[in-house]
């Protein structure tokens, strides 16, 4: 694996730069998925812009007549149609498009998120492997015991892609009870019965520590003095037809434990602060990115999942929300008054902003 590591302040500059051309490169994209869609079905786009703030480069388009620019602040980007924002009678505008025309062109964006996010995967999978969980120094031994050495590919017959799906499958289980697993023993996959050490009673999905306790894990000092779970990560080669399938896989059990991780905030059993605002987004970002390619290509690819998702979240200025006024209006023939719709956009922007900054607030001072 390329080792992209860098130390000290330069490190710590990569890491910010890369961060923010992930989050621009997928934001860009997602644009770029709107305006696809609307060229196809004949939308008139004035503006596709990378980045905000004054223009660079702008050129426009003698065919269609949309002005394309590479603006000075590359923190997002554009795609603005015609019409949009406002009650335009001109049959061009975006409004008085068909409802399930608008309804493509909105879906679209994190469509293509999406997709660039599942290239990503089948490329790292195929050029690395999957990374999974190595156990090293186990507590006890025994038949029903993990080996110091097992890698874990399944739990109770379902895929381990994340720390996540070990916590949802050991959920509720108790101390004695078998729970079967797919490893790769001695570059054999085998099966195994492992008795459980612990009870699993799990409060959220960040209870990782819980679960290799219950597995049997040993723990050492690390150079930092702390304590640490003896399991690291290994990545695995399959086949070419698993290899797409897993890639797949694992693409929706990131999108699912999205969805997860939302239910536990809602119902108080994650904290807030364990989401992070923007600015812990490009920090996280940054410091998994420079680490290497195979992470690099990883976190881009949950980036884009977590694009995807969020945006097709039924929240007021948000991809979803807008998909949802146009439902309505495809069902009872008449549009919610576009005032009215601008109004809960606007201030559902505003929620969001001031959430993602409490957020980072709460994180760093909590």
């Amino acid at each position: 694996m390329s080792n992209l590591l860098v130390g000290g302040a330069a490190g710590t500059a990569l890491s910010i730069i890369l961060a923010i051309l992930i989050l621009l490169a997928m934001i860009c994209v997602h644009e770029f998925g709107h305006f696809v869609a609307g060229r196809i079905l004949h939308f008139k786009i004035e503006e596709f812009a990378v980045g905000f703030g004054p223009p660079i480069l702008k050129r426009r388009s003698r065919k269609s007549g949309t002005l394309f620019s590479l603006r000075s602040i590359p923190l997002g980007g554009y795609c603005a149609f015609y019409g949009e924002e406002g009650k335009l009678l001109s049959p061009d505008s975006f409004n008085n498009k068909k409802p399930w025309q608008r309804i493509v062109v909105l879906f679209s964006g994190a469509f293509f998120n999406y997709l660039l996010a599942l290239l990503l995967i089948i490329i790292a999978f195929f050029a690395f492997g999957q990374p999974c969980y190595k156990m090293g120094k186990m507590l006890n031994g025994g038949e029903y015991s993990l080996r110091q050495g097992d890698i874990l590919l399944s739990v109770e017959g379902e895929g381990i892609y994340s720390s996540a799906d070990l916590i949802y499958a050991l959920k509720g289980k108790n101390m004695g009870e078998i729970v079967v697993f797919g490893v790769l023993r001695d570059g054999v996959e085998s099966t195994v019965g492992i008795a459980l050490r612990e009870d699993c009673d799990f409060e959220n999905s960040s209870q990782i520590s819980k679960v290799w306790k219950a597995l049997g894990s040993d723990t050492y000092v690390g150079a930092d003095g702390n304590l640490y779970w003896s399991v690291s990560s290994q990545t695995v080669r399959f086949g070419f037809v698993k290899t797409i399938g897993k890639s797949f896989a694992y693409s929706f059990k990131t999108a699912g434990a999205i969805f997860k991780v939302l239910g536990e905030l809602l119902s108080g059993k994650l904290s807030v602060t364990a989401m992070g605002g923007p600015i812990t987004t490009i920090r996280l970002t940054g410091q998994m990115a420079v680490k290497g390619v195979l992470d690099f290509l990883l976190i881009t690819a949950y980036i884009g999942v977590n694009l995807a998702v969020f945006n097709l979240l039924p929240i007021p200025s948000l991809d979803g929300s807008k998909i949802i006024f146009c439902v309505i209006e495809w069902i009872f023939k008449k549009p919610v008054p576009r005032g009215v719709e601008a109004v809960i956009h606007t201030v559902g922007l505003i929620f969001i902003i001031a959430f993602a900054l409490l957020v980072d607030i709460l994180s760093i001072f909590g």
